[in-house]
C-alpha cells in the first residue's frame, strides 16, 4: 500500500522526469488554461503554526481540483480531484500533530484565489547540482508565476518570474 500522507483516499502517483510527467497529464493540464482558480489548500500544522509541506498542495479550478505533490529529491504525484479537504489528515508516525487543511495560506498562493490561469508549463530543474531533473509546476496568473517544486522531499512555493534554472516545457 502506498503512503497516503494520513490524508483518507489520497493515492500519489509517483513520476519521475518530464516525459513521465508530460505522457501522462500534459492534456489535462492544458484544460486549466482558462479556468478560475477558486480555491487554494495546504495542511497546516497548528502546533506550529506552519504550513506542512510534506503534504499536496490542491488548487480548485471551477470544477477541477489538482493535487500536487512531491518527495525525495525527484518524485513528483500529480492527481486529480481524489482528496477530501473536509477530512482532516492524521499524519500516521506522529506523537499528535495537529494538521488541518487551510484555504487562506501561504498567503502568495493564496492571493492567487479568484485569478484565471494563462499559461501552465511544466519546469525541469537545470542548475547543475543534485536536484537536476526534478520537475516542478509553473502556472502563470495575472500577477506573474506561481511555481510549486521540489524543495528536497517537500514541496516549495514561489512566486515572480521563472528562474533560469528550469528548463521550461510549454504545455499550451
Amino acid at each position: 500500500m502506498t503512503f497516503n500522507f494520513g490524508i483518507p483516499g489520497y493515492q500519489p502517483d509517483w513520476r519521475h522526469g518530464i516525459a513521465d510527467v508530460t505522457s501522462r497529464d500534459a492534456q489535462r493540464l492544458r484544460g486549466l488554461v482558462g479556468r478560475r482558480l477558486t480555491s487554494t489548500w495546504v495542511v497546516w500544522d497548528d502546533d506550529d503554526d506552519s504550513w506542512f509541506a510534506d503534504c499536496p498542495v490542491v488548487l480548485d479550478f471551477d470544477e477541477e481540483r489538482l493535487e500536487t505533490n512531491h518527495q525525495k529529491f525527484d518524485d513528483l504525484s500529480i492527481t486529480w480531484c481524489a482528496i477530501d479537504v473536509t477530512r482532516a489528515p492524521i499524519w500516521p508516525t506522529s506523537d499528535g500533530f495537529r494538521l488541518r487543511w487551510r484555504d487562506d495560506a501561504p498567503a502568495p498562493l493564496a492571493a492567487r484565489r479568484g485569478q484565471r490561469l494563462e499559461a501552465v508549463e511544466l519546469l525541469e530543474y537545470t542548475g547543475g547540482d543534485l536536484a537536476d531533473g526534478t520537475v516542478a509546476l509553473g502556472l502563470r496568473f495575472a500577477d506573474g508565476w506561481l511555481t510549486i517544486y521540489n524543495a528536497l522531499d517537500e514541496n516549495g512555493i514561489e512566486v515572480g518570474e521563472l528562474s533560469p534554472q528550469y528548463r521550461r516545457h510549454r504545455l499550451n
